[in-house]
């Protein structure tokens, strides 16, 4: 997830968590997941860190919130899924900081406590490479393989002299730490001349990651993911995971927003290899989305794209088919509020919910799980002041949090699991530092353990 500030860099990223969940207690432990909030007032920035009641979604700070971001205006995070229990036994949380084009790691104690591990230069790899200046966003693969992080310039591009940007896929080792940026051979490029990034559009401001699915046969008979996976009768079935870039591109002076849609690549037994193939979209680049798109979420099973924009206060749906193809959704696209600035879809599927900047609130909407189209699951629910991101917790998946940038808060509400609806959670909103720009959740490890059901 992340959020920038308005004007060019209004760029906001609402990642989901791109999986299905299960949940199973523990032990009696009544910190149920653990909330991380950005916030780029101070220099370097901070991260706020709160416990999460199980029974009523209350945040309580950590006794050493906040700590330092590890750079300047971070604007985004995401968290590893519990699948990083392999990875040294314990979660990761990577930061994205703007003004100095950093990626920071902090691994996450067994009381949520966050302690910094290493910061990586995306404008200068391992290699010593140029990759790109100024990062936008952040997302991760559900199996925690890869780290993908948008910047706004290319090398020899800047403020001062405007132009396109790309995507930096980091291939996430066994202990959490990212390796050399994976090499483009041929997405603008050639072998002779290899990149360390991906070539995206012009001001390139959110990314999220599909999981695989399995498509019907011929006949229409749908399978599982894991029957898609097993029986000879559904081979080929399986969709690749795809990556979604959102541009706030330009042609001839008018805003145009853009989805580039990308294929994960694969080595020659089907593992995930970290390459990138586009989709072939029906714009230059990609798919419509909008005027200026500002988050984009991804339905956990990977089948439905959803994009906010800012300019025309809607949401853009799509369907994702074989290869990663997007076509519109029926009667899309949906109303928002004013400004809406985040997105996230609720860990089963359900719901997707909203944060709108101007109107101070979050929109909930029900899935149509057929077609994914969207329909109001209430009247929207009041926030602080100017919310921009807006997480769900990944433990038991029905509390719902916003990083409120304008009056230095963040809100808690809680859903109806039946019909999406939201009430505020019982003294919300709660105190952060300044300008908070963005929000993640983690389950606590004490309690709840996440499964992965695509």
């Amino acid at each position: 997830m992340k959020w920038t500030k308005l004007g060019r860099g209004a760029k906001a990223l609402a990642v989901s968590l791109a999986l299905g969940l299960g949940v199973t207690a523990c032990s009696r432990d009544f910190t149920v997941a653990y909330l991380y909030v950005t916030t780029a007032k101070t220099n370097p920035g901070l991260i706020n860190a709160f416990t999460i009641d199980y029974q009523l979604g209350s945040l309580v700070p950590l006794a050493d919130s906040p700590i330092p971001s590890g750079g300047k205006n971070p604007v985004g995070l995401v968290v590893s899924t519990n699948t990083s229990y392999t990875k040294g036994g314990q979660q990761f949380v990577y930061v994205i900081n703007h003004d100095d084009s950093s990626v920071v790691q902090f691994s996450i104690g067994t009381d949520g406590k966050l302690f910094q591990a290493n910061t990586y230069d995306v404008v200068t790899n391992a290699s010593k490479s140029i990759v790109g200046s100024l990062p936008t966003g952040i997302a991760m693969d559900s199996t925690d393989t890869f780290l993908y992080v948008t910047f706004t310039y290319q090398n020899g591009f800047s403020p001062a002299k405007t132009g396109p940007g790309g995507v930096a896929v980091f291939p996430i080792n066994t202990d959490g730490t990212l390796g050399t940026p994976v090499t483009n051979t041929s997405v603008g490029t050639t072998a002779a001349n290899p990149l360390p990034y991906f070539p995206v559009g012009n001001n390139p401001v959110a990314v999220s990651v599909a999981n695989s699915f399995c498509l019907p046969d011929v006949s229409g008979v749908t399978y599982t993911t894991k029957a898609c996976t097993t029986t000879a009768q559904a081979a080929g079935h399986l969709t690749i995971p795809s990556v979604y870039v959102i541009d706030q591109d330009s042609v001839g002076g008018v805003p145009t927003g853009v989805i580039m849609a990308f294929q994960q690549g694969v080595d020659g037994s089907g593992n995930p290899a970290g390459n990138l193939v586009p989709v072939n979209g029906p714009l230059l680049g990609g798919y419509k989305a909008g005027s200026v798109p500002s988050a984009i979420a991804v339905e956990p099973t990977g089948r439905y794209v959803y994009v906010t924009d800012r300019a025309t206060n809607q949401v853009f749906g799509d369907v994702v088919g074989a290869n990663g193809i997007l076509t519109p959704m029926v009667n899309a696209p949906f109303a928002t509020g004013v400004l809406p600035m985040g997105i996230t879809v609720d860990p089963r599927g359900l719901f997707v919910y909203v944060s709108n900047f101007s109107d101070s609130s979050v929109s909930g909407y029900a899935i149509n799980t057929a077609n994914g189209a969207l329909s109001a699951s209430g009247s929207a629910t009041q926030t602080g002041t100017g919310p921009t991101c807006v997480t769900i917790d990944p433990a038991v998946g029905k509390y719902v949090y916003t990083s409120n940038n304008l009056d230095n808060s963040v809100s808690g509400m809680q859903l109806n699991p039946t019909t999406g609806a939201l009430t505020q959670i019982q003294g919300t909103p709660y105190p952060a530092s300044g300008l908070p720009s963005c929000a993640a959740a983690a389950a606590s490890s004490s309690h709840a353990t996440q499964v992965v059901t695509p």
